[in-house]
């Protein structure tokens, strides 16, 4: 039988374990990233993972490179399908796909770096 000292221990620790579990993860929980770090984009050819860090980190590119209307001082562009639609009907303004096609093949291409072919980005 357990006496009721035992049991206000028990309780006791409890509450304890449970103060230290909520602090530690407020404290610790990981804080959400000012700008997405990778994009998955769906297309009928197959899934496409963009990698927003590796392409501003390791290669130096800037918000403003893909971000082609990024106002000056701007911290959160817009997401490229704000304005290019899936189907976009706008002369003026490609559709979503010819416009990452046109940008980010081009981009591959001036680079000399990255894929070109469809397979190597259409993977998932």
């Amino acid at each position: 039988m357990i006496s009721n000292k035992e049991l206000q221990i028990a309780y006791g620790l409890a509450i304890i374990l449970l103060v230290v579990g909520v602090l530690s993860y407020s404290a610790f929980s990981a804080k959400v990233p000012d700008q997405p770090v990778r994009l998955m984009f769906k297309c009928v050819a197959g899934k496409i993972l963009f990698d927003h860090k590796t392409h501003e980190s390791d290669y130096g590119i800037s918000c403003s490179d893909c971000h082609h209307n990024l106002e000056e001082g701007e911290a959160n562009p817009q997401a490229c399908g704000e304005c290019h639609e899936p189907e976009s009907q706008d002369e003026d303004v490609p559709g979503r796909a010819d416009a990452f096609h046109a940008q980010c093949i081009d981009c591959h291409k001036e680079a000399g770096a990255g894929p070109e072919k469809c397979a190597l980005c259409h993977v998932m």
